[in-house]
């Protein structure tokens, strides 16, 4: 579709309505933003609605200030109506999502004359389950219940005391709609192993089936969709999607034009994704509780039926699994080159270029047969069960029996299904173009267990990326503030795996960057790598932020953040904040109410600080960069990356440590200027920034700041 005079006089009329309607000026980056995706979604060819053009993306890399929010939103919504398709609006952070549900897209609404709706997607699993919730409430009240516990499935020993209260007052609120079951919506942070209690998945929700159907959280948020010109979702709901097929949650990818906020998470997140992991000893815990659950659901299924024979099946293919789960244990303790200190309870284990030693590959074979019975057997259970909610069907289970233990059986065959998917790709011997997927072990030790843990993943996300979701989208936009590394695209295009036809572009920053800031790096005798730098820091810091009202000191190592901390918190009590303190919207809402009543306040924080978090004007002034953010040199999947780059005759520290580091280093600068009137600067410790080759690549991919270089 060329770009029509009607669709250019749409988007140009509402960019000049928002700025007048929220007196505002034109950003000249904004602008070049707002073209280019125009032109870009404009220049899609289709036939009866399907893409003809060659698969393609737009890549946009636009700094604080650009505000590209409003300039993607202008330029995509136009041009998704006229097309027909499904915006697809995909984030990386909740509080972005929020952003653009609550504030960014009603703000266009009110200030443009486009008439358009729009909704919010998230994954089940962000969603209170009444069914559970009341089952949980029931089981606690009465110990003998007939069916198994829904929360058997959890880890023991984890309920704190007053978790019924919790719960009860999770009831009345969604009761009484004081809340509308979204995680993330609760006035406090839910830890996982509660939140587990009350929620669930595709494997264990019964949906028209459920007594709450009507009342569910989750279908309420999803009634909208079909209907949404604008669904915001997040990049692990698209690639769960897309893990299902396209269209199972979301807009079919053929049907959808995707902008990707906070793109450059989007490679890792679909490494993570497309992840596996069995944890031995715990999964044979597990296999434990699914013999209890078989136990307690014999009797309620009578004896020759497909159900009571399934529940033996399942019995023998648990007990098979659990042999050839100890088997596996016994191999890999037995050995594995473990390498244990006194510090540390944990060895890890990598497998060089993904090859498995002939013994365990064998016994991983004999794992991924065992699991797949039992998935199979759960599978032929669980549809059973659902068989039992068709009245139109006749079935050998009362109707009460499936309500009762379908979403049990669907846990288990979720877990099944989830640790098939690890042993599966442990088998797997294909020889690609690209890295072998990475695969390693890690051994942890407690007080009064252990258990080793198998792992394997993807190395780089590029092909997945391409077949799933690049060859089908109708078209798709990625933008970020660092989607280049070291001024270029090459490390994105690699590990997104982006189309050939793709276009890239910087669009300029509205900052005034020499004006506005400094970046420092003062006279420092040791190196980072040194044994005294802790010392060092211990003894430059207070000068560094004597006299500043706001600072945030980044670190890349915990530990030594935790270090500095307890050596100089009983010489300044009260003004240092560590990012472990507390939740971080506490850390920084005492951070701010510090600063607002003219009190100096010091944060220190690791990577989520150095890219996470937004404080502007008079609430960050200073931020110390400790150490250059190179990657922890034990990552598996980074070394696995390293080993294919150097097989290949390449030098990997310099085409993915340095460039990694770049991307980073750029973020954590980027917490100091959000608006156009901040001032501040930026101090660097590491002096390997003037003292090594790469440090010069490193300065120069930072914003052009003013430079004060101590010799």
């Amino acid at each position: 579709m060329a770009l029509t005079d009607d669709t250019k006089q749409i988007i140009q009329q509402a960019y000049r309505d928002v700025l007048a309607g929220k007196d505002i000026k034109a950003r000249y980056g904004q602008r070049l933003m707002i073209a280019e995706i125009a032109r870009y979604m404009g220049g899609i060819t289709s036939d009866d609605g399907q893409r003809t053009s060659p698969a393609s993306a737009c890549v946009v890399e636009a700094g604080t200030g650009t505000g590209k929010t409003l300039a993607y939103l202008i330029s995509a919504i136009p041009v998704a109506k006229a097309l027909g398709k499904t915006l697809v609006i995909s984030t990386a952070t909740v509080a972005l999502q929020d952003q653009i549900v609550n504030k960014d897209l009603p703000d266009l609404h009110k200030h443009s004359k486009m008439d358009f709706n729009w909704t919010l997607a998230k994954g089940r699993g962000r969603y209170l389950c009444m069914s559970r919730l009341e089952a949980r409430l029931h089981d606690e009240g009465n110990g003998d219940s007939d069916t198994m516990p829904l929360f058997l499935m959890d880890e023991p020993g984890k309920q704190e005391p007053g978790t019924r209260a919790f719960f009860e007052d999770m009831l009345a609120s969604y009761g009484a709609r004081k809340w509308d079951g979204d995680r993330d919506h609760w006035p406090d942070q839910i830890p996982d192993d509660i939140w587990r209690q009350v929620t669930t998945d595709h494997r264990q929700c019964t949906n028209r089936h459920c007594s709450y159907f009507d009342s569910c959280a989750f279908f309420d948020a999803r009634k909208d969709l079909d209907d949404a010109d604008i669904i915001v979702a997040n990049h692990d709901l698209v690639l769960a999607d897309l893990a299902l097929g396209g269209g199972a949650i979301l807009p079919e990818p053929e049907n959808a034009l995707f902008i990707f906020d906070e793109a450059h998470h989007l490679p890792e997140k679909a490494l993570n994704h497309f992840a596996a992991s069995v944890p031995l000893n715990s999964t044979r815990q597990w296999l434990k509780q699914l013999s209890q659950a078989i136990g307690k659901m014999q009797p309620f299924f009578s004896p020759g039926t497909t159900a009571a024979k399934t529940i033996d099946k399942i019995s023998t293919a648990s007990r098979d699994l659990d042999k050839a789960l100890s088997d596996i244990y016994t191999e890999a303790e037995q050995n594995t080159g473990w390498e244990f200190n006194e510090e540390r309870r944990t060895a890890q284990w990598r497998y060089p270029e993904g090859e498995l030693p002939e013994a365990l590959a064998e016994l991983a074979g004999e794992s991924k047969i065992a699991t797949a019975t039992l998935v199979r057997q759960l599978g032929v259970m669980v549809d059973e069960l659902q068989t039992a909610f068709d009245e139109r069907k006749e079935s050998d289970i009362d109707r009460d029996t499936a309500e009762a233990w379908y979403p049990v059986l669907g846990s288990f065959h979720s877990r099944a299904e989830d640790q098939f998917r690890l042993w599966t790709a442990w088998c797997e011997n294909g020889k690609t173009s690209g890295p072998p997927a990475a695969r390693w072990a890690i051994r942890q030790r407690w007080e009064h267990a252990e258990d080793i843990t198998f792992y394997s993943s993807p190395v780089l996300a590029d092909s997945l990326l391409y077949t799933r979701l690049w060859s089908r989208a109708f078209g798709a936009v990625l933008t970020s503030a660092t989607l280049t590394a070291l001024g270029k695209f090459d490390r994105l295009k690699s590990r997104a795996g982006l189309p050939e036809e793709s276009r890239f572009v910087v669009v300029p920053s509205s900052f005034r960057y020499q004006e506005m800031a400094t970046v420092e790096v003062p006279a420092l005798k040791v190196m980072p790598t040194d044994d005294g730098f802790t010392d060092a820091l211990v003894q430059r810091l207070p000068d560094l932020w004597a006299g500043e009202k706001a600072t945030l000191v980044l670190f890349t190592s915990r530990r030594q953040m935790k270090q500095v901390h307890e050596r100089l918190a009983p010489e300044y009590p009260e003004l240092i904040t560590t990012q472990d303190d507390m939740a971080k919207g506490e850390v920084l809402r005492r951070h701010c109410a510090r600063v607002d009543e003219g009190l100096p306040s010091v944060l220190f924080g690791v990577a989520s600080f150095a890219e996470g978090i937004d404080l502007p004007g008079h609430y960050l002034s200073h931020v110390v960069i400790t150490r250059l953010p190179f990657s922890v040199p034990d990552d598996p999947i980074e070394a696995s990356l390293a080993e294919w780059v150097t097989l290949r005759g390449g030098n990997p520290f310099m085409e993915i440590t340095v460039p990694d580091a770049s991307i980073k280093l750029v973020q954590a600068v980027g917490r100091l200027l959000r608006k156009e009137s901040d001032t501040g600067r930026v101090t660097i410790l590491d002096r390997r920034i003037i003292a090594r080759r790469y440090g010069q690549l490193l300065l120069d991919a930072l914003p052009p700041f003013r430079r004060i270089i101590e010799p």
